[in-house]
């Protein structure tokens, strides 16, 4: 039995567990399997993410981190990990590295609105309000099914780039 296979039972039965809402019994478990395989990236995203959903966010960080730093992550997994990471450092006041991180994120993973949206939040907190609300406007106008706010998507757009413009 090789190292997948010897992991992916183990790790299925503990995702199961989690979304069941036996959460503790999902943390424990994905805590013994990232001790038997730390070098697993998907392991340990699986057990950041346990500890995030039960609000453990500092021991969340160690796991996002390291299967982040890993490889073998599906990029729906990696942009899962960004997005739980930059929103735990957020959550812990390490707005700086949430603004980086997210900023990265976004910019890999351009589709993803919520990515963005989080980053708003880290530039707020940085006090880079105009950034923050230029990015909220700008993710509006691309995403909004409103039919008033599609009518005037292209005077956000413009306004979005200099909101302190007068005309």
């Amino acid at each position: 039995m090789d190292h997948v296979e010897g992991k992916s039972g183990p790790l299925a039965a503990a995702v199961a567990l989690r979304e069941q809402g036996r959460k503790d019994e999902a943390r424990e478990r994905l805590v013994a399997l990232a001790a038997r395989w730390p070098d697993d990236a998907e392991v340990a995203y699986q057990t950041a993410w346990a500890h995030d959903v039960l609000g453990l966010e500092a021991e969340a960080v160690p796991y996002y981190e390291r299967a982040l730093a890993g490889t073998g992550l599906t990029p729906d997994d990696r942009r899962g990990a960004l997005l739980g990471l930059g929103s735990t450092y957020r959550i812990l006041g390490r707005y700086e590295e949430a603004v980086a991180l997210l900023t990265g994120a976004a910019e890999e993973f351009p589709e993803d609105g919520s990515l963005r949206a989080f980053l708003a939040m880290a530039l707020y907190n940085t006090g880079r309000h105009h950034d923050s609300v230029r990015l909220l406007l700008r993710l509006l106008a691309a995403t909004s099914d409103d039919p008033s706010v599609r009518e005037y998507r292209p005077a956000i757009e413009h306004y979005a780039e200099d909101l302190d413009a007068v005309e």
